[in-house]
Protein backbone atom coordinates (compact mmCIF):
# COMPACT_ATOMS: atom_id res chain seq x y z
CA UNK A 1 0.00 0.00 0.00
CA UNK A 2 1.36 3.43 -0.87
CA UNK A 3 0.17 6.95 -1.51
CA UNK A 4 1.43 9.93 -3.42
CA UNK A 5 3.56 12.06 -1.16
CA UNK A 6 2.70 15.78 -1.05
CA UNK A 7 6.24 16.40 0.23
CA UNK A 8 7.95 15.01 -2.84
CA UNK A 9 6.20 17.02 -5.49
CA UNK A 10 6.04 14.52 -8.33
CA UNK A 11 2.82 12.48 -8.68
CA UNK A 12 4.94 9.50 -9.69
CA UNK A 13 6.67 9.44 -6.33
CA UNK A 14 4.94 7.14 -3.87
CA UNK A 15 5.88 6.07 -0.38
CA UNK A 16 7.23 2.56 -0.06
CA UNK A 17 8.83 0.88 2.92
CA UNK A 18 12.28 1.50 1.45
CA UNK A 19 11.62 5.21 0.90
CA UNK A 20 10.13 5.63 4.37
CA UNK A 21 13.09 3.85 5.96
CA UNK A 22 15.40 6.31 4.24
CA UNK A 23 13.23 9.32 5.09
CA UNK A 24 13.06 8.34 8.77
CA UNK A 25 16.77 7.55 9.16
CA UNK A 26 17.63 11.00 10.53
CA UNK A 27 14.76 10.79 13.01
CA UNK A 28 15.95 7.35 14.12
CA UNK A 29 19.45 8.72 14.70
CA UNK A 30 18.10 11.65 16.74
CA UNK A 31 15.89 9.38 18.83
CA UNK A 32 18.69 6.85 19.29
CA UNK A 33 21.04 9.55 20.61
CA UNK A 34 18.32 10.84 22.93
CA UNK A 35 17.62 7.32 24.17
CA UNK A 36 21.29 6.62 24.89
CA UNK A 37 21.53 9.83 26.93
CA UNK A 38 18.54 9.10 29.15
CA UNK A 39 18.69 5.33 29.54
CA UNK A 40 20.67 3.80 32.38
CA UNK A 41 22.39 0.44 32.31
CA UNK A 42 21.44 -1.89 35.15
CA UNK A 43 22.54 -5.27 36.41
CA UNK A 44 19.89 -8.03 36.35
CA UNK A 45 21.60 -10.01 39.11
CA UNK A 46 21.15 -7.12 41.54
CA UNK A 47 17.35 -7.57 41.46
CA UNK A 48 17.31 -11.30 42.24
CA UNK A 49 16.88 -12.65 45.83
CA UNK A 50 19.64 -15.23 45.47
CA UNK A 51 19.66 -16.03 49.19
CA UNK A 52 16.13 -17.44 48.81
CA UNK A 53 17.32 -19.99 46.25
CA UNK A 54 17.84 -23.69 46.87
CA UNK A 55 18.35 -26.79 44.78
CA UNK A 56 15.57 -28.43 42.81
CA UNK A 57 15.31 -32.24 42.39
CA UNK A 58 17.43 -33.78 39.67
CA UNK A 59 21.18 -34.04 39.99
CA UNK A 60 21.20 -32.75 43.57
CA UNK A 61 20.40 -35.19 46.36
CA UNK A 62 19.20 -32.35 48.57
CA UNK A 63 16.86 -31.01 45.86
CA UNK A 64 13.47 -29.81 47.06
CA UNK A 65 10.38 -30.15 44.85
CA UNK A 66 8.46 -27.00 43.98
CA UNK A 67 5.22 -26.18 45.80
CA UNK A 68 3.01 -23.10 45.58
CA UNK A 69 3.40 -22.31 49.24
CA UNK A 70 7.14 -21.73 48.87
CA UNK A 71 6.55 -18.26 47.35
CA UNK A 72 4.65 -15.22 48.57
CA UNK A 73 3.60 -14.36 44.98
CA UNK A 74 -0.19 -14.24 44.48
CA UNK A 75 -2.00 -16.53 42.06
CA UNK A 76 -2.71 -13.75 39.55
CA UNK A 77 0.88 -12.60 39.95
CA UNK A 78 2.14 -16.10 39.15
CA UNK A 79 -0.03 -16.33 36.05
CA UNK A 80 1.00 -12.90 34.79
CA UNK A 81 4.67 -13.55 35.46
CA UNK A 82 4.60 -16.67 33.32
CA UNK A 83 2.81 -14.86 30.48
CA UNK A 84 5.21 -11.92 30.68
CA UNK A 85 8.31 -14.10 30.74
CA UNK A 86 7.19 -16.35 27.88
CA UNK A 87 6.54 -13.19 25.89
CA UNK A 88 10.08 -11.98 26.61
CA UNK A 89 11.46 -15.43 25.71
CA UNK A 90 10.54 -14.93 22.06
CA UNK A 91 13.14 -12.17 21.72
CA UNK A 92 15.09 -14.04 18.99
CA UNK A 93 11.98 -13.98 16.79
CA UNK A 94 11.28 -10.32 17.56
CA UNK A 95 14.86 -9.44 16.67
CA UNK A 96 14.56 -11.32 13.39
CA UNK A 97 11.33 -9.48 12.56
CA UNK A 98 12.62 -5.95 13.15
CA UNK A 99 16.09 -6.64 11.73
CA UNK A 100 14.40 -7.83 8.54
CA UNK A 101 12.07 -4.83 8.35
CA UNK A 102 14.35 -2.07 9.66
CA UNK A 103 17.70 -3.39 8.44
CA UNK A 104 21.04 -3.82 10.20
CA UNK A 105 22.83 -0.76 8.82
CA UNK A 106 23.10 2.84 10.00
CA UNK A 107 21.01 4.24 12.83
CA UNK A 108 18.25 1.70 12.20
CA UNK A 109 20.65 -1.20 12.69
CA UNK A 110 22.22 0.35 15.79
CA UNK A 111 18.77 0.73 17.32
CA UNK A 112 17.74 -2.82 16.44
CA UNK A 113 20.74 -4.27 18.24
CA UNK A 114 20.55 -1.88 21.19
CA UNK A 115 16.84 -2.62 21.69
CA UNK A 116 17.52 -6.35 21.54
CA UNK A 117 20.31 -6.09 24.11
CA UNK A 118 18.14 -4.11 26.51
CA UNK A 119 15.19 -6.47 26.09
CA UNK A 120 17.48 -9.41 26.77
CA UNK A 121 17.90 -8.23 30.35
CA UNK A 122 14.19 -8.61 30.97
CA UNK A 123 14.05 -12.32 30.29
CA UNK A 124 17.26 -12.89 32.26
CA UNK A 125 16.15 -11.14 35.43
CA UNK A 126 12.60 -12.49 35.34
CA UNK A 127 13.68 -16.12 35.01
CA UNK A 128 16.34 -15.76 37.67
CA UNK A 129 13.81 -14.18 40.04
CA UNK A 130 11.18 -16.84 39.37
CA UNK A 131 13.61 -19.69 40.01
CA UNK A 132 15.37 -18.19 43.02
CA UNK A 133 12.10 -17.21 44.71
CA UNK A 134 10.28 -20.38 43.60
CA UNK A 135 7.39 -18.28 42.33
CA UNK A 136 6.41 -20.74 39.57
CA UNK A 137 6.71 -24.43 38.78
CA UNK A 138 10.11 -24.62 36.99
CA UNK A 139 9.24 -27.77 35.05
CA UNK A 140 6.03 -26.32 33.63
CA UNK A 141 7.77 -23.03 32.88
CA UNK A 142 10.38 -24.80 30.77
CA UNK A 143 7.75 -26.96 29.07
CA UNK A 144 5.76 -23.84 28.19
CA UNK A 145 8.90 -22.12 26.89
CA UNK A 146 9.77 -25.02 24.62
CA UNK A 147 6.21 -25.27 23.30
CA UNK A 148 5.89 -21.52 22.75
CA UNK A 149 9.23 -21.03 21.01
CA UNK A 150 8.85 -24.33 19.16
CA UNK A 151 5.77 -22.94 17.43
CA UNK A 152 7.74 -19.95 16.19
CA UNK A 153 6.45 -16.39 15.97
CA UNK A 154 5.25 -14.29 13.06
CA UNK A 155 4.07 -10.75 13.63
CA UNK A 156 0.67 -9.70 12.32
CA UNK A 157 2.48 -6.67 10.89
CA UNK A 158 5.46 -8.34 9.24
CA UNK A 159 4.19 -7.19 5.82
CA UNK A 160 4.84 -3.51 6.53
CA UNK A 161 7.55 -1.47 8.21
CA UNK A 162 5.06 1.32 8.87
CA UNK A 163 2.52 -1.03 10.46
CA UNK A 164 5.32 -2.42 12.62
CA UNK A 165 6.33 1.04 13.84
CA UNK A 166 2.68 1.79 14.65
CA UNK A 167 2.27 -1.54 16.44
CA UNK A 168 5.33 -1.28 18.66
CA UNK A 169 4.40 2.29 19.66
CA UNK A 170 1.34 0.78 21.34
CA UNK A 171 2.77 -2.63 22.21
CA UNK A 172 5.76 -1.31 24.17
CA UNK A 173 3.37 0.70 26.31
CA UNK A 174 1.12 -2.33 26.73
CA UNK A 175 4.10 -4.36 27.91
CA UNK A 176 5.12 -1.60 30.33
CA UNK A 177 1.61 -1.51 31.80
CA UNK A 178 1.42 -5.30 32.05
CA UNK A 179 4.76 -5.55 33.87
CA UNK A 180 3.96 -2.66 36.19
CA UNK A 181 0.53 -4.00 37.13
CA UNK A 182 1.92 -7.50 37.60
CA UNK A 183 4.36 -6.06 40.12
CA UNK A 184 1.59 -4.21 41.94
CA UNK A 185 -0.51 -7.37 42.21
CA UNK A 186 2.35 -9.81 42.87
CA UNK A 187 2.31 -9.55 46.66
CA UNK A 188 6.12 -9.43 46.72
CA UNK A 189 7.99 -6.11 47.04
CA UNK A 190 11.08 -7.71 45.45
CA UNK A 191 9.05 -8.70 42.40
CA UNK A 192 7.44 -5.26 42.26
CA UNK A 193 10.84 -3.56 42.30
CA UNK A 194 12.19 -5.83 39.53
CA UNK A 195 9.20 -5.27 37.27
CA UNK A 196 9.30 -1.52 37.88
CA UNK A 197 12.86 -1.55 36.52
CA UNK A 198 11.75 -3.50 33.45
CA UNK A 199 8.79 -1.16 32.96
CA UNK A 200 11.16 1.82 32.88
CA UNK A 201 12.94 0.28 29.88
CA UNK A 202 9.67 -0.48 28.14
CA UNK A 203 8.52 3.11 28.59
CA UNK A 204 11.69 4.45 26.97
CA UNK A 205 11.21 2.03 24.08
CA UNK A 206 7.64 3.27 23.69
CA UNK A 207 8.83 6.89 23.56
CA UNK A 208 11.32 6.00 20.81
CA UNK A 209 8.67 4.39 18.63
CA UNK A 210 6.00 6.97 19.47
CA UNK A 211 8.29 9.76 18.30
CA UNK A 212 9.09 7.79 15.18
CA UNK A 213 5.37 7.37 14.52
CA UNK A 214 4.93 11.13 14.91
CA UNK A 215 7.54 11.70 12.21
CA UNK A 216 5.84 9.15 9.96
CA UNK A 217 2.61 11.17 10.24
CA UNK A 218 4.51 14.22 9.01
CA UNK A 219 5.94 12.38 6.00
CA UNK A 220 2.99 10.23 4.99
CA UNK A 221 -0.11 11.16 7.02
CA UNK A 222 -2.63 9.10 5.05
CA UNK A 223 -0.54 5.96 5.04
CA UNK A 224 0.31 6.32 8.69
CA UNK A 225 -3.30 6.90 9.67
CA UNK A 226 -4.29 3.72 7.87
CA UNK A 227 -1.51 1.81 9.59
CA UNK A 228 -2.58 3.05 13.04
CA UNK A 229 -6.21 2.18 12.28
CA UNK A 230 -5.25 -1.34 11.22
CA UNK A 231 -2.97 -1.92 14.20
CA UNK A 232 -5.41 -0.61 16.82
CA UNK A 233 -8.43 -2.48 15.45
CA UNK A 234 -6.57 -5.79 15.12
CA UNK A 235 -4.22 -5.41 18.10
CA UNK A 236 -2.95 -8.59 19.74
CA UNK A 237 -0.22 -8.96 22.35
CA UNK A 238 2.87 -10.80 21.01
CA UNK A 239 2.36 -13.68 23.46
CA UNK A 240 -1.05 -14.64 22.07
CA UNK A 241 0.24 -17.95 20.71
CA UNK A 242 1.59 -19.34 23.97
CA UNK A 243 -0.02 -22.39 25.65
CA UNK A 244 -3.11 -21.48 27.66
CA UNK A 245 -2.93 -17.80 26.72
CA UNK A 246 -6.68 -17.19 26.50
CA UNK A 247 -7.33 -18.57 29.98
CA UNK A 248 -4.36 -16.70 31.42
CA UNK A 249 -5.49 -13.48 29.73
CA UNK A 250 -8.97 -13.89 31.25
CA UNK A 251 -7.48 -14.36 34.73
CA UNK A 252 -5.23 -11.34 34.23
CA UNK A 253 -8.27 -9.32 33.14
CA UNK A 254 -10.24 -10.25 36.26
CA UNK A 255 -7.15 -9.63 38.39
CA UNK A 256 -6.84 -6.14 36.84
CA UNK A 257 -3.39 -6.75 35.47
CA UNK A 258 -4.50 -6.20 31.88
CA UNK A 259 -8.04 -5.90 30.53
CA UNK A 260 -10.15 -3.90 28.09
CA UNK A 261 -10.39 -0.88 30.36
CA UNK A 262 -6.65 -0.81 30.92
CA UNK A 263 -6.01 -1.37 27.20
CA UNK A 264 -8.25 1.56 26.27
CA UNK A 265 -7.33 4.02 29.03
CA UNK A 266 -3.66 3.26 29.65
CA UNK A 267 -2.37 2.06 26.27
CA UNK A 268 -4.35 3.16 23.21
CA UNK A 269 -5.75 6.49 24.40
CA UNK A 270 -2.47 7.97 25.71
CA UNK A 271 -0.61 7.44 22.43
CA UNK A 272 -3.53 8.65 20.32
CA UNK A 273 -3.93 11.69 22.56
CA UNK A 274 -0.22 12.54 22.69
CA UNK A 275 0.13 12.43 18.91
CA UNK A 276 -3.22 14.24 18.47
CA UNK A 277 -4.14 11.61 15.90
CA UNK A 278 -7.82 12.43 15.92
CA UNK A 279 -7.05 16.11 15.30
CA UNK A 280 -4.87 15.64 12.22
CA UNK A 281 -6.39 17.42 9.22
CA UNK A 282 -5.51 17.76 5.55
CA UNK A 283 -5.90 14.02 5.00
CA UNK A 284 -6.92 12.43 1.74
CA UNK A 285 -10.05 10.27 1.39
CA UNK A 286 -8.37 7.08 2.63
CA UNK A 287 -6.74 8.84 5.55
CA UNK A 288 -10.01 10.49 6.59
CA UNK A 289 -11.81 7.16 6.38
CA UNK A 290 -9.15 5.51 8.56
CA UNK A 291 -9.33 8.35 11.10
CA UNK A 292 -13.10 8.05 11.31
CA UNK A 293 -12.94 4.27 11.69
CA UNK A 294 -10.32 4.65 14.41
CA UNK A 295 -12.58 7.02 16.31
CA UNK A 296 -15.54 4.68 15.98
CA UNK A 297 -13.47 1.74 17.18
CA UNK A 298 -12.21 3.63 20.23
CA UNK A 299 -15.77 4.60 21.10
CA UNK A 300 -16.92 1.01 20.77
CA UNK A 301 -14.02 -0.28 22.83
CA UNK A 302 -14.79 2.24 25.57
CA UNK A 303 -18.40 1.03 25.65
CA UNK A 304 -17.29 -2.61 25.84
CA UNK A 305 -14.82 -1.73 28.58
CA UNK A 306 -17.64 -0.10 30.56
CA UNK A 307 -19.64 -3.33 30.35
CA UNK A 308 -16.60 -5.24 31.58
CA UNK A 309 -16.18 -2.75 34.44
CA UNK A 310 -19.77 -3.40 35.52
CA UNK A 311 -19.30 -7.17 35.48
CA UNK A 312 -16.06 -6.88 37.41
CA UNK A 313 -17.66 -4.64 40.03
CA UNK A 314 -20.56 -7.09 40.40
CA UNK A 315 -18.11 -9.96 40.82
CA UNK A 316 -16.23 -8.07 43.52
CA UNK A 317 -19.50 -7.35 45.32
CA UNK A 318 -20.47 -11.04 45.26
CA UNK A 319 -17.07 -12.08 46.61
CA UNK A 320 -17.24 -9.46 49.35
CA UNK A 321 -20.73 -10.65 50.32
CA UNK A 322 -19.54 -14.25 50.53
CA UNK A 323 -16.53 -13.25 52.61
CA UNK A 324 -18.77 -11.34 55.02
CA UNK A 325 -21.38 -14.07 55.34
Amino acid sequence: MSITSPHLGSPSNEWTDARLLYALEEVVETELNRHLKVTKDWMPHEYVPWSDGRNFPGFFEDGEAWEKGQSKVTEVGRIALVVNLLTEDNLPSYHHEIATLFGRDGAWGTWVHRWTAEEGRHGIVMRDYLLASRAVDPDKLEQFRMAHMGEGFESDNRHSMLHTVAYVAFQELATRVSHRNTGHHSGDPVCDRMLARIATDENLHMIFYRNLLKAAFEFAPDLTMQAVRDVVVDFRMPGHGMPGFERAAAQMAIGEVYNMRIHHDDVLAPVIRFLKIMEIDGLGPEGMKAQEELGLYMGGLDAEASKFDEKLAARKARMAARAGA
